[in-house]
């Protein structure tokens, strides 16, 4: 991924820069939005471990548990699907 451009902004971009600036913000915004689920559904903005060790733990176990849920959504949905 690409970042802002330090210095002046170029009067012109090409089609190249702006088309490479597009897909990183597209992919910022499912990384973010990811971030902003765990916060909001997995209590990911309450985590207040003191040291940097337990945190990446806490954190971790957060992403581990967000994928389990949606691997036991999808498998229920294979499930379902399959009875019927």
């Amino acid at each position: 991924m690409s970042g802002v451009r330090l210095g002046r902004p170029p009067k012109y971009l090409s089609k190249s820069i702006k088309k490479q600036a597009q897909s990183d913000e597209r992919i910022r915004n499912l990384i973010e939005g990811k971030f902003g689920e765990a916060k909001r559904r997995f209590s990911l903005g309450r985590v207040m471990a003191k040291l940097n060790n337990t945190s990446e733990t806490s954190i971790a176990i957060t992403f581990l548990v967000m994928n389990l849920s949606a691997q036991k959504k999808a498998g229920f949905l294979a499930f379902f699907l399959s009875i019927s």
